[in-house]
């Protein structure tokens, strides 16, 4: 039989345990942002459940204390079989719910207008980045216009340089989301969507679809680098021209359905595959030069 202590030790233990997890979840996703937009949705999410709080936890209490009033055995308590209204009460019943449906609408108003996606982020010397993405079935294909070179279901960041992100879609609609970064927007086909993110620090971080897009939708994840503007200036300098090529033939296969891809980069990008996607006519593109097979990107820093 087991002794009260050992019942002790293995409730602490379980409370312990159960703790650590609880902790460790808050160690990831929007509750832990990385950027200044996922920490100002942080921020909102925080105060309008505070809002939200301010009726919940007062309505809970009182419900409490009415049905602990008007017990049976509460011979204090009045019965009044007559009584239909007051105008104290009315304005309680109204009046809350009004001013906290204006307080959240403040919030959400301001909020959507200070962090509207397309809004560049402020740079240090205009120093930013491009980098268009294409949503494919099922991976994604991130294209650096500047630098030449592209990456699948791999983007790598400088942090702490704001990034504006052009978005579409080969297929059907999608939705690009960094959890830790901030705002997820849609990809559509044949249009052009824009979202400006940051990286404050370095680290390794989740990206996703976040928008059901059929059989290798759960395959569909990547992961996002922010590294030292240095290191990503190095990384762009040692890929461009190597690998292979990214141009209408090469496209055409990767655009293949296909699931849980492993990274990939490219070493040159035909010019103007971006728009040729939005436009349908990537397979019209070509290199003249020719390149070696591609082959799969080199390891980045895996802290996070």
């Amino acid at each position: 039989m087991n002794s009260p202590r050992c019942h002790g030790h293995l409730i602490r233990h379980a409370l312990i345990v159960g703790a650590g997890l609880l902790v460790a979840g808050c160690d990831r996703g929007i509750l832990d942002p990385v950027g200044p937009v996922g920490s100002a949705e942080k921020t909102i999410l925080i105060n309008s459940t505070a809002i939200m709080l301010a009726i919940v936890i007062p309505t809970m209490i009182a419900t409490v204390a009415f049905a602990w009033w008007f017990r049976r055995g509460n011979s204090k308590a009045e019965y009044r079989p007559d009584w239909e209204y007051s105008g104290a009460i009315e304005m309680v019943v109204w009046s809350i719910p009004a001013m906290t449906v204006m307080l959240l609408g403040g919030i959400a108003w301001i909020g959507s207008h200070e962090l509207e996606p397309s809004k560049p982020l402020p740079a240090v010397a205009d120093n930013r980045l491009t980098v268009e993405v294409v949503s494919l079935d099922w991976k994604w294909l991130f294209i650096y216009p500047d630098q030449g070179v592209a990456t699948v279901n791999q983007l790598v960041v400088p942090a702490g340089v704001p990034v504006t992100y052009k978005l579409t879609s080969a297929t059907v609609w999608n939705v690009f989301f960094v959890p830790q970064m901030g705002s997820m927007i849609y990809t559509m086909p044949r249009m052009t969507t824009q979202l400006n993110l940051q990286a404050d620090r370095p680290g390794v971080y989740e990206g996703l679809s976040a928008h059901y897009s059929g059989q290798g939708f759960s395959g569909m994840g990547f992961k996002v680098h922010a590294v030292p503007d240095a290191q990503f200036a190095a990384w762009a300098a040692g890929q461009r021209g190597k690998g292979s090529a990214l141009d209408g033939r090469a496209y055409a296969e990767l655009s293949k359905p296909s699931s849980y891809v492993k990274p990939v980069t490219y070493g040159t990008v035909a010019p103007g595959l971006f728009d040729a996607i939005v436009a349908n006519r990537a397979a019209q593109l070509h290199i003249p030069q020719t390149a070696p097979p591609s082959r799969q990107a080199p390891a980045l820093p895996t802290g996070g």
